[in-house]
């Protein structure tokens, strides 16, 4: 007799298959301007999360300044710093051509915005603030920005009225040429798990629909890492990659004891093969929280991190 298959799983299977389909078309996009071709040893593009450096206090365009000169191609600045910039009396259009100058592409930008809360006045409120801020990393070239799932942090909110809200978001961010990626939070009570993203970007029906999925948080959430070889590497643009030590154990680990890449005893050799076999030509994006980082030179951290970074993706596929 014939095993039933439920809708749901049907969707996932479908659209996750359909994700795999597309890469071939769709990887070259993920090169930044000005970067030269990859190898199948080096597949990957290398961001420099503006919060690994957050705690020397940096001017955002000083920042930009380091993350070029520690080698990295693309940056990924969070709101709260781009509007910092603004109301010290920056301009925009300034901030666009520095990163420019320097060969940097705005990948993406980490905002808060409540897009997806059961409260209606606050989701309004939130799909107001996404539209503003969209329209703040458009003005610098940037290309996409975080979708969390800040309002149902402490409460698991229904994956099917999610999808319809990330379509709204999509929408969104269409109109004004931003991607809403789906983020994943391992300490959230919704969207913490691998399979809740997948399932939501699948079912929102929308072809710019896209996780934003991270190291810290896949292990956080309680995902396995082998998950990630039914993700379709041409809908994965950004992967927060970072480290986490062995001790504190996963419940009460937190983001602060983030460390570099193969410091700790994330499987990153496992992911990033997973990540080069199923077309992934994004970018891995450094994101540490780390207070003893903080102390130190930001351009040290930053190349650091790079170094370790790469060095890590070259264990795992040279």
């Amino acid at each position: 007799m014939p095993t039933r298959v439920c809708r749901r799983e049907m969707i996932a299977r479908t659209g996750l298959c359909l994700g795999t389909a597309a890469i071939t078309s769709l990887a070259p996009a993920s090169l930044s301007a000005g970067e030269p071709e990859r190898s199948p040893r080096e597949p990957f593009g290398y961001s420099l999360n503006t919060a690994t450096i957050r705690g020397q206090k940096l001017p955002l365009a000083e920042v930009f300044d380091v993350a070029a000169k520690a080698g990295y191609r693309a940056i990924e600045p969070w709101i709260e710093e781009i509007q910092r910039h603004v109301d010290a009396g920056g301009s925009l259009a300034d901030l666009k051509k520095r990163a420019a100058d320097r060969g940097l592409t705005v990948i993406d930008a980490i905002g808060f915005a409540d897009w997806i809360s059961d409260d209606d006045a606050k989701r309004k409120t939130g799909l107001e603030q996404m539209r503003r801020e969209m329209d703040l990393v458009a003005q610098i070239g940037g290309l996409r920005i975080a979708a969390p799932p800040l309002g149902g942090y402490n409460s698991p909110i229904d994956l099917g009225r999610i999808a319809d809200r990330y379509r709204k978001v999509l929408e969104i961010g269409r109109q004004i040429g931003i991607v809403p990626q789906l983020e994943l939070w391992g300490g959230s009570k919704t969207l913490h798990r691998v399979s809740e993203v997948a399932f939501v970007t699948i079912e929102a029906a929308d072809p710019a629909a896209c996780p934003l999925l991270d190291v810290f948080h896949i292990y956080k959430g309680g995902s396995d890492f082998a998950s990630l070889r039914l993700l379709g590497g041409a809908t994965l643009h950004v992967l927060h990659v970072n480290d986490y030590p062995a001790q504190p154990p996963r419940a009460t680990v937190t983001d602060a004891q983030r460390v570099y890449p193969g410091d700790g005893v994330a499987p990153l050799g496992l992911l990033f093969r997973t990540l080069a076999a199923n077309g992934f030509r994004g970018h891995l994006s450094l994101e540490l929280f780390n207070r003893g980082y903080w102390a130190q030179s930001a351009l040290e951290v930053a190349r650091t991190g790079l170094e370790k970074t790469r060095a890590a993706v070259s264990k795992a596929l040279g």
